[in-house]
């Protein structure tokens, strides 16, 4: 891989990584509702799970949707159906700031959110995407490791960025009438983020 596809790659896992989708608007809103450190195993959630999914899916993995065509639209519309259930759930959190850690009101745990990469559609096309594009055919091996290590290394960090910035939000939404309507807001969003899988405009 040489330096111009090397910085080629960083500045797409980069946009890919800093950009709205269902992981961003999730953990915005769990830094909103549960504060930034109890956000962590989420945020680490998203992006190790997620390279690990670029090395299964750089490994093969993809070919199960060449052989199997109804595995993609099972996937797809059980994506759809799980990010409809996570939007409720958004939308009917809103804790009061001063009972973010009753029981009752968890984030997402690292597994929880590990998993949930292999229902993200923006998941599957980000990966997808970059092992076509970035693998290639000389050296697919150590390809396919530098791809992987350079989301692991953009994708934490930008996907913290969006939880901080739930954090920050939490400042202005300290009545818990704000803070719900944010919550249906980040729902909306979440929902407004499906309208390109169910149309097939991603």
């Amino acid at each position: 891989m040489n330096n111009q596809i090397f910085l080629a790659l960083a500045a797409f896992a980069f946009v890919s990584s800093i950009t709205p989708g269902p992981n961003n608007l999730m953990l915005m809103a769990s830094g909103t509702n549960f504060g930034f450190r109890r956000t962590i195993p989420h945020m680490l959630g998203v992006a190790i799970g997620f390279t690990l999914m670029i090395v299964l899916v750089g490994a093969g993995l993809r070919e199960i949707f060449v052989l199997f065509p109804m595995a993609a639209i099972v996937l797809k519309w059980g994506s759809i159906a799980y990010l409809v259930y996570l939007a409720i759930k958004v939308a009917t959190a809103a804790p009061p700031p001063e009972s973010v850690d009753v029981e009752t009101s968890r984030p997402l745990t690292f597994l929880q959110a590990a998993l949930f990469q292999w229902i993200n559609p923006k998941a599957w096309t980000m990966a997808l995407t970059a092992c076509s594009a970035y693998v290639g055919q000389d050296h697919p091996v150590r390809n396919l490791m530098i791809v992987a290590l350079v989301f692991g290394a953009i994708n934490l960090p930008s996907v913290s960025s969006w939880a901080y910035l739930g954090v920050q939000m939490r400042r202005f939404l300290g009545d818990p009438l704000k803070l719900r309507l944010f919550n249906v807001a980040a729902a909306l969003v979440l929902l407004g983020s499906l309208y390109p899988v169910i149309f097939d405009r991603a």
